[in-house]
C-alpha cells in the first residue's frame, strides 16, 4: 500500500511502524512541535476550517504551482494531537505534486499503529484534513 506514498510520507509512516505503544505518542507529540508556522501574509481567517478536527484546525492548499503544492496549517499548542496530524500531512505531503497527494490512500493514517491509542473520533479528524486537501486538488 504505501507505493502509493510520496517517499516522505512513507517515511513518516515507517518511523511510527519501528515505535511500540507510548513511543507512538511520544513521537506525534515531537511532529507537533515540529508543526510549521503558516506564513506571515497568510491570515487565519482565509483558511479553510475543519471542523471534523476536535481541536481548531484551519488549512490552506496552495495548488499554483501544481507540481508543487504548498500546505499550511494552523492548530492550537493546547492541540498536540491535532496539530501532530497536521505536521505530519505537512512532513509527508508539503510540496509534493497534486497528483502524488491525490493518490495517498484514504486511510494511510491506519498505518501509523495509533489506532490503540487515539480515540476514532480523533482520527476521523486526520482523514477529514486529507480528505479536504483532496477535495481542494480536484477542484483546483
Amino acid at each position: 500500500m504505501s507505493s502509493a506514498m510520496p517517499a516522505a510520507l512513507a517515511e513518516v509512516v515507517s518511523e511510527f511502524a519501528e515505535m511500540q505503544g507510548q513511543d507512538k505518542l511520544q513521537l506525534l507529540l515531537e511532529f507537533a512541535n515540529e508543526l510549521p508556522p503558516i506564513p506571515a501574509d497568510l491570515e487565519e481567517a482565509a483558511m479553510e476550517p475543519v471542523p471534523e478536527c476536535q481541536s481548531p484546525l484551519f488549512l490552506h492548499v496552495d495548488a499554483s504551482d501544481r507540481d508543487h503544492v504548498r500546505l499550511y496549517f494552523s492548530a492550537p499548542a493546547e492541540a498536540p494531537t491535532t496539530r501532530g496530524f497536521a505536521a505530519i500531512l505537512a512532513a509527508g505531503l508539503d510540496e509534493h505534486s497534486a497528483d502524488d497527494i491525490l493518490a495517498v490512500p484514504d486511510d494511510f493514517y491506519s498505518e501509523l499503529g495509533l489506532a490503540k491509542m487515539i480515540s476514532p473520533l480523533r482520527l476521523r479528524g486526520m482523514s477529514a484534513m486529507l480528505t479536504r486537501i483532496k477535495r481542494r486538488l480536484s477542484s483546483a
